[in-house]
Order: C-alpha cells, then structure tokens, then sequence
C-alpha cells in the first residue's frame, strides 16, 4: 500500500526561487517545516514524520535538550530516536483510541538563520485523561536544512496515562474523541 506524501520539501526551496532575502527565506522554509509536523496524522503512520525529517534535517543535524548531557550528532542517531518516540504513539492513537493534538506557534526573532517556536502536544486518552507536554525549540538554518536544533522550556501538564486510559477490546473499537476543527 502507497501513502501519498502530504508535505512541501525542500525541492520546492531551490535558492534561486528567492530574492536572496536570508531571513524570510528562512522563515518561509521554517514554517513548511513546522505546517508540514502539524499536518501529519499519527494515528495514520508515525512515517510522514520520518519524511519530513529527511527532507528538512541536514546529514550533520546536532539535536540537543537542556537536560542532555551532549548533543546528539548525524542523521542516523537522530532518526533512531525519532521513530522510538513515534512508534509508540502511533500504536496507542491507532489501537488504543489515543487523541494525539500537535500545535506550534511561532515565536519572533531577529537573527537570519535561526527560528524560535513553541510546541504543545496533547494526548487524551479514551477515559478523557489529559497529558499536555510543551517545550520551544530553536533551530539553525543552513539553506534549506536544518543544521541544530535546541528543545528547552519543556513542561507537562497532567499525569501520564496508564492501560486504563486506552481502549484496546479487540471487540470493540474505541470510541475516538473528535479533534477539534
């Protein structure tokens, strides 16, 4: 089974489509990027976020959190840990009824090559429970890629849900809160 991509890419950033103009191409490409995550469906696939990755993230990508103890260096490394964090989500929003919400809005900035933004993912689970994780990411821009990326300000709101807080009845699909519009 095929599952059409549902993103812009960097093909559509070819530099010489813009006027040279460092920040707002910068800019522009950030917010194909952050449209690009928020678009994606988790419940359908944790796989369209491993193509936005390929597509927007540099072979040199350095990804770091204010709790590690050292970046994590090179595409590979970054890629791995991605799909560990997705995969089990998806398997919860599609077997186990989880609402997963992502929402991100952007915060202003001055230097060329880098862009601020702040994120909420939401997951509800079928029993209505609610855990809201935040956090603001910073990135740095070479052309069309992103180079490094810096998560901080990493908040959470309500417990973690446990098997209680999902519907996996083989019998009975799980009644899926409806995501709002």
């Amino acid at each position: 089974m095929s599952k059409e991509q549902h993103f812009v890419s960097t093909e559509h950033f070819n530099c010489t489509h813009f006027d040279g103009d460092l920040y707002a191409n910068t800019q522009l490409r950030e917010r194909a990027l952050n449209a690009a995550i928020v678009r994606a469906e988790i419940s359908e696939g944790f796989e369209d976020y491993l193509a936005i990755f390929e597509a927007f993230y540099s072979d040199d990508i350095e990804v770091s959190d204010e709790t590690a103890n050292e970046p994590i260096h090179g595409k590979a490394r970054v890629r791995t840990l991605l799909a560990n964090f997705l995969y089990p989500i998806h398997v919860m929003a599609e077997i186990g009824g989880l609402l997963v919400t992502i929402r991100q809005t952007t915060i202003a900035g001055d230097v060329s090559a880098e862009t601020h933004s702040a994120w909420t993912l939401e997951f509800v689970g079928t029993s209505g429970k609610t855990c809201i994780l935040s956090w603001r990411v910073l990135r740095k821009w070479d052309g069309s890629r992103v180079v490094y990326e810096y998560h901080y300000d990493e908040q959470q709101s309500g417990g973690p849900l446990t098997l209680a807080d999902f519907s996996f009845n083989p019998v009975t699909p799980a009644a899926r809160p409806r995501r709002p519009s």
